[in-house]
C-alpha cells in the first residue's frame, strides 16, 4: 500500500500530539500508583468501639481499668486507646450541687454514696467529681454540677419503670441520657 505523505507540520503536530497522550497516560498511572494503598501500610483506623457499662454492682465487671468506688465502670481495654467511651444509658439523678468556678470541694459524700448504694443493690449508684486524668467524665449532664445518680437501664422503657420506684425514696429525683467516658492519660 502506498502511504501519502504528509506536509512535515502535519507530521510534527502529529508527534506532538502522541507525545502529549502518552504523558497524560504516564501521569493518570502515577496518579493511580501513588493513591494505591500498600497492605503493610494501611491506616490502622478502625471503627470506634461501644464499650459497655458495668450498670449492676453484684456482677462482676470486665475492665483493665481500676475504677473508684464511686465511679460508675465500663468494660476498658487500654489496646483501644488511652480516651475511652461508654454506651449511652439512663441515668437517674438523686441529688446534684450547683459548683461555681470548678471548686472541687463540692462533690456528694462517699459514705451518703454508700448508704443509697444500699436502697439499690443491682444498680450501680455513682457520684461525679471534678474531671481529671483518671476520674470518669459524663455527658449530657451540666458540667456546673456533681451529682449522685443510678444506673437506670439502657433501655427508655426500662428506666422509667425504675424512675417510678426511686421515686418513693427521691421524690425530685429525674431521668436523664448519658454516657460515661474515661481519660487514661
Amino acid at each position: 500500500m502506498n502511504r501519502m505523505k504528509l506536509p512535515m507540520t502535519v507530521r510534527l503536530n502529529y508527534q506532538f500530539m502522541k507525545i502529549k497522550l502518552h504523558l497524560l497516560f504516564v501521569l493518570f498511572g502515577l496518579g493511580l500508583l501513588l493513591s494505591a494503598t500498600v497492605p503493610g501500610q494501611r491506616s490502622k483506623t478502625r471503627k470506634p468501639q461501644i464499650l459497655r457499662v458495668c450498670g449492676d454492682p453484684t456482677v462482676r465487671c470486665k475492665t483493665e481499668a481500676t475504677f473508684a468506688p464511686h465511679q460508675l465502670p465500663f468494660a476498658i481495654s487500654f489496646k483501644n486507646g488511652v480516651i475511652q467511651e461508654g454506651e449511652w444509658f439512663y441515668a437517674i439523678i438523686l441529688k446534684s450541687n450547683r459548683v461555681t468556678d470548678d471548686n472541687c470541694d463540692v462533690f456528694v459524700r462517699e459514705d451518703e454514696r454508700l448508704t443509697t448504694q444500699k436502697l439499690f443493690p443491682h444498680n450501680k449508684v455513682f457520684t461525679d467529681r471534678c474531671f481529671e486524668p483518671g476520674e470518669s467524665f459524663y455527658e449530657n449532664i451540666n458540667p456546673e454540677t456533681r451529682f449522685m445518680a443510678v444506673f437506670a437501664g439502657r433501655a427508655k422503657t426500662e428506666a422509667d419503670k425504675f424512675l417510678a420506684q426511686v421515686k418513693e425514696q427521691y421524690p425530685k429525683a429525674y431521668l436523664r441520657r448519658t454516657r460515661t467516658g474515661f481519660n487514661g492519660t
